[in-house]
């Protein structure tokens, strides 16, 4: 059996980065993951930057990353958001063709590392150092270092209604045996929770009723490395709630799975819910909703801002009371995610673990959240293990340096009891 440099387990934006981090860096690389169709998915909305996680874009690309060049070449919008503010928080927003965005990357890791479809069970250990990894059918891969980057994949169980059912994401498998092999090395693990929006079918969207909301005249584009710039500009729509739809949801809290009590895991403050953006803000008469192209070639759009893990028939009923959407079908349902995470106090700012020498973590399994969080998480991760095989010092970026060092440093010293979520306020 082939032993590798380095194993990353998971190919979401950490893995990618880390992988391919790694290979620049002249290492052997093996990346496992549960589907080899769903590498570099976007589950949630099809988009990349925005406040402050554009600033983590543009870091990842300074160091060769590859989030800001895949945006660049399959963004269908760009536009600078907080213009009226000073140039420091400009935050460049990219909207993504999300099959396109998958499918660039799935190229880009296929042609430069080796991939293997696989799900990771069980650490190999030799005393207090990763070795390589076990998958469920019994295969063992062996390394110098391993790096796990597993999403909301570990123990997923989703949530719509009163209806569960064990997932990593809607329609995908979870990673069931991880869990139980980091809990036996030690680590402590906690339990977070996410959620994201319906998919609506465009040609039930009357977008006469919204507001369109064009991308910039002349775009700024991410990477460096971009020459030939022109991205369509394909518009989104901005429309809001309304009193009857915050009544729906109030009439129906009690089939919502986080008011029921039957999510255990602490879900985002910066990215509610909209049962819990009118539970807990009822003096707001509405919210937005911003509706998304999901690509060029696709009637499926995001209903951003009204993500929610109520019952189908529910979130349809409400969705219906939204100018433009009164006729509104779904493509797919919103759904609420529980999953396991190890507490990232337990890391170096290297990301390497402090129980076991050679084992980082990157990505959601710190308790983040964001593909741009992941991505930086993910290459520093790859960087390090790199210099960890070479005896080298490992790469820290302090707080005063960039925001992935500002990232680094809260979880790993501050921690999180919540997904966490990059602002430019935290420097």
């Amino acid at each position: 059996m082939k032993q590798y440099d380095v194993i990353v387990v998971g190919a979401g934006h950490a893995g990618i980065e880390a992988a391919l981090a790694a290979k620049r860096m002249g290492a052997s690389v093996l990346v496992l993951t549960i589907h080899l169709d769903m590498i570099g998915h976007m589950p949630c909305n099809p988009a990349v930057g925005g406040i402050a996680k554009s600033h983590l874009v543009f870091e990842i690309d300074a160091l060769g990353g590859e989030i800001g060049f895949a945006t660049d070449k399959t963004g269908i919008q760009f536009k600078m958001l907080n213009r009226k503010k000073g140039p420091s928080v400009w935050s460049l927003r990219a909207q993504v063709d999300r099959a396109d965005y998958r499918s660039y990357m799935k190229k880009k890791i296929m042609e430069s590392v080796d991939v293997k479809q696989g799900e990771v069970v069980e650490i190999l250990t030799e005393g207090d150092r990763a070795i390589g990894v076990k998958t469920k059918t019994g295969t063992e891969y062996y390394s110098k270092t391993v790096i796990l980057t597993t999403g909301t994949f570990m123990q997923g169980l989703v949530h719509i209604g009163m209806v569960r059912f064990s997932a990593g994401r809607l329609g995908e498998p979870p990673s069931t045996g991880l869990s139980d092999s980091l809990k036996k090395l030690g680590f402590e693990l906690g339990r977070l929770k996410t959620g994201t929006s319906a998919r609506a079918d465009g040609r039930t969207i009357d977008f006469s009723k919204m507001e369109i909301q064009p991308g910039d005249e002349n775009p700024e584009h991410f990477s460096h490395r971009t020459v030939e710039f022109n991205p369509p500009q394909i518009p989104c729509y901005l429309t809001h709630t309304t009193p009857e739809t915050h009544e729906i949801i109030r009439k129906n809290i009690a089939l919502a799975p986080l008011y029921a009590g039957v999510i255990k895991g602490i879900g985002p403050r910066y990215c509610p819910s909209l049962e819990d953006k009118v539970m807990r803000f009822p003096e707001r008469g509405k919210h937005h909703v911003f509706v998304e192209p999901d690509g060029r070639d696709t009637n499926e759009y995001y209903l951003n801002g009204v993500s929610s893990s109520l019952p189908e028939e529910i979130q349809l009923k409400f969705m219906r009371t939204i100018p433009g959407l009164e006729q509104v079908e779904f493509l797919r349902p919103g759904y609420a995610i529980e999953y396991d995470f190890v507490f990232p106090t337990q890391l170096r700012h290297s990301l390497e673990t402090k129980k076991i020498q050679g084992l980082f973590l990157a990505g959601q399994i710190n308790g983040t959240s964001g593909y741009e969080e992941a991505a930086a998480q993910g290459i520093m991760a790859g960087i390090n293990a790199v210099l960890k095989i070479r005896g080298e010092e490992p790469f820290v970026l302090r707080r005063d340096e960039a925001y992935i060092g500002v990232l680094i440093d809260d979880l790993v010293t501050r921690g999180t009891k919540e997904p966490y979520r990059m602002f430019t306020s935290r420097a």
